[in-house]
């Protein structure tokens, strides 16, 4: 045969479009509900989430349409796409990690440290003591250095950022439900380093209703704390251009275990309450909107994150429109913390996969800063391993996955696209109830807030406790072999008193004529609220006065406070990990942990899959498993269990082998030890009453709810 005939003859012109026919949505769901031979699509295929959206199998072109923002540029419009024509290619996200040592010097040189190795964006987390307005020797012990560093006058914000320039990085700090105190400490830090403010850019930021939430109460009038908002914004703009000052943050939403469109709907509408109070006070709104930095939680859900992102801008942008706010002021600028909510004590290490798949999504998201947590944040301090980790892990998505280089990842993608309207849409008919309520400071009076994300809560608990969520090393995976990493937690006795004594020497070295100047100053703050408030401070500041002192004169006249039901702080899986926690309290109590014996019968074949799964249920709540091999007869199964002196024995075998096999192994180990707690490992259903007539105790079996029958056990057990 020659060559000539061999070769296949290939037609002149090609028509791919033609040859390949595309399969239209509606065929390819007439083949998929053909596979699932009657089980409804919806039912199997439709994923419901907390957010009440139904998320599809497959997404299309069709999806796109009516979209309308499907079509916008990035930098124009609603900002879905990013608030610069260039993405992240010119600046890229600011990596802000937070360094939550108590005391200056020991921030201080954690900081120093990280800035020389990554970090571009400076932190300064406040212990709950300064952001009160508290001075350390007035506080009580456990707020002194309580989540952050103790700054009670400018020494130790001095010390803070000794050898640091801070011209070179963006500054944070979140000073509580009141910024003016410790901007008078920054003013004065200013004044006396002779810096210039035109190359200080970040925020010093207020957020009082962020406050009222997470503790349930504001020491002041929320009318004051938005008179004196006023004064620090327009004090501010006008001395430090680039600064923020007002802050807005759901990651109180975030970590009380709101879905992504409570969390969006209830921090917008705490910024359209700042908005609304602010220019009725006759503030700019345009002014108002430039100085807003808002803080967003990250959760696991990396798609749902995503779009949440996206769609915060659209609503911010609608929100800020019909304030009447320019296009270039309708920007917003996001802050971006990964989820305390899913962190796990057991199997700590996994965590850094979970911030990793949070901080990708919030990348993706286009948020302009982000702090990504420490694998250990739940033991106390981190270290300079735990830090490293988790500065590398947004190093590692600039330079590594270059995000840098892409503008707007998630554009295009059918799916997103379609649940960034979707979760903007949602979120803004919650946003509306809170607006038809009066505002969100009436709705969280009401409690409406509180009781709809606790029914969110109850979802996913529910889900959780069957293990239709899988947290890894908590509800599934367990390692009971981990070596548990053992609390950091500061000596806050030790720390009160050191930043006590301090402080009563700096009051003690303060000569008589400084001290009249600082009385002075500080009754000019009680009689006066005008915009001189902060100059006036500062003023006392650098002669020195503290951070309380100027509260209380500055607070004279504050009002009443407010008092509302408090969001619990939460983690998805501390509930679940009260179980291993039982179960170490009995080990440590009776010297052995709380047992369980496979009674595995017949050959492997008919007992492996059963013992397995039974293995992996009791593990996660601590359980030590005897997982003998199989028994040929019941009497061996019985002797062995007996022998064991297990707790809880689990019959593992097969629906067939059930019926004889279980009324003769229930009767042979009550008889032995009525007490012990008989579980058959399945759920033959036509089958329940007859062994449970036999005596079996419990069953188990995927989607049964694990949480309350491992407690339930737990609790039996002396």
């Amino acid at each position: 045969m020659s060559e000539e005939k061999l070769k296949p003859e290939l037609p002149k012109e090609l028509d791919l479009k033609k040859d390949f026919e595309s399969t239209s949505y509606e065929q390819w769901r007439d083949v998929v509900e053909k596979d699932l031979k009657g089980v409804p699509f919806d039912k199997k295929l439709i994923t419901k989430t907390y957010e009440g959206i139904d998320l599809q199998p497959i997404y299309t072109r069709k999806d796109l349409e009516d979209l309308e923002f499907v079509n916008e540029l990035p930098g124009e419009g609603n900002f879905v796409r990013g608030k610069s024509v260039s993405g992240y290619s010119k600046n890229g996200w600011e990596i802000c990690q937070d360094i939550p040592y108590p005391l200056a010097e020991e921030f201080n040189k954690a900081l120093k440290n990280d800035l020389s190795r990554g970090q571009n964006s400076i932190s300064l987390p406040l212990d709950e003591a300064t952001k009160l307005g508290l001075d350390a020797d007035y506080a009580e012990v456990g707020q002194v250095g309580k989540n952050g560093v103790s700054i009670s006058a400018l020494n130790s914000f001095r010390k803070s950022f000794n050898e640091i320039d801070i011209t070179k990085y963006p500054i944070h700090i979140n000073t509580g439900f009141s910024s003016l105190p410790f901007i008078s400490i920054f003013a004065a830090y200013l004044n006396e380093q002779k810096i210039d403010t035109k190359h200080i850019n970040g925020s010093i930021t207020s957020d009082p209703i962020s406050y009222l939430v997470e503790n349930g109460s504001l020491p002041v009038s929320f009318d004051f704390l938005i008179d004196e908002m006023k004064l620090t914004t327009e004090w501010a703009n006008e001395k430090i251009p680039n600064f923020k000052t007002i802050g807005v943050s759901g990651l109180v939403y975030h970590n009380a275990g709101a879905s992504a469109v409570q969390e969006l709907a209830y921090t917008l509408a705490a910024a359209a309450e700042y908005m609304k109070n602010l220019s009725d006070k006759g503030m700019d709104v345009n002014l108002i909107a430039k100085q807003m930095r808002f803080a967003f939680g990250v959760g696991s859900f990396f798609f749902m994150e995503v779009a949440k992102f996206r769609a915060a801008k659209i609503l911010w942008s609608k929100i800020t429109e019909a304030f009447g706010v320019n296009e270039e002021n309708r920007k917003m600028t996001i802050h971006a913390r990964t989820g305390l909510f899913t962190q796990t004590k057991f199997d700590p290490y996994v965590n850094m996969l979970r911030t990793t798949t949070e901080a990708f999504s919030a990348v993706v998201g286009g948020i302009d800063s982000l702090h990504s947590n420490t694998f250990d944040e739940l033991f106390g301090m981190p270290d300079q391993f735990s830090r490293r980790i988790a500065r590398n892990t947004q190093t590692i998505l600039d330079e590594e996955s270059h995000l840098t280089n892409l503008i707007d990842p998630a554009g295009g993608s059918f799916f997103v696209e379609k649940l960034t309207d979707e979760i903007a849409k949602a979120a803004w008919k919650e946003f509306q109830k809170i607006d038809e309520k009066g505002g969100l400071i009436k709705a969280l009076e009401e409690n409406y807030v509180q009781d709809e994300i606790e029914k969110v809560w109850a979802s996913r608990k529910k889900d959780i406790s069957k293990r239709k969520s899988v947290i890894v090393g908590t509800n599934m995976y367990a390692n009971l072999k981990e070596e548990i990493k053992r609390k950091n937690e500061p000596d806050y006795k030790a720390i009160h008193k050191k930043r006590s004594e301090y402080l009563q020497k700096l009051r003690t070295s303060v000569d008589s004529n400084k001290h009249t100047s600082i009385l002075e100053k500080l009754q000019n703050l009680v009689d006066e609220s005008s915009e001189n408030a902060i100059d006036t401070g500062a003023e006392a500041i650098l002669e020195g006065a503290t951070i309380g002192e100027i509260s209380k004169a500055s607070r004279a006249n504050a009002g009443e406070g407010i008092i509302i039901q408090k969001l619990e702080k939460r983690r998805a899986s501390e509930f679940f990990e009260s179980l291993r926690d039982k179960s170490d309290e009995i080990k440590d109590k009776r010297g052995s942990r709380p047992k369980v014996f496979l009674a595995t019968m017949g050959p492997l074949k008919q007992y492996k899959g059963r013992a397995d799964f039974s293995q992996g249920f009791f593990e996660i709540a601590g359980f030590e498993i005897e997982y003998p091999k199989g028994f040929n007869s019941t009497d061996d199964g019985v002797n062995a269990a007996n022998k064991s002196n297990a707790d809880v024995v689990v019959v593992c075998s097969t629906d067939e082998t059930y019926p004889a096999l279980v009324p003769q192994i229930v009767k042979g180990i009550k008889e032995n030890k009525k007490e012990v707690t008989v579980v058959l490992a399945g759920y033959p259903k036509e089958q329940i009453e007859e062994h449970k007539k036999s005596g079996v105790d419990e069953f188990i079996y995927l989607g049964c709810d694990a949480f309350e029958l491992l407690n339930k056990l737990l609790n039996k057990i002396k």
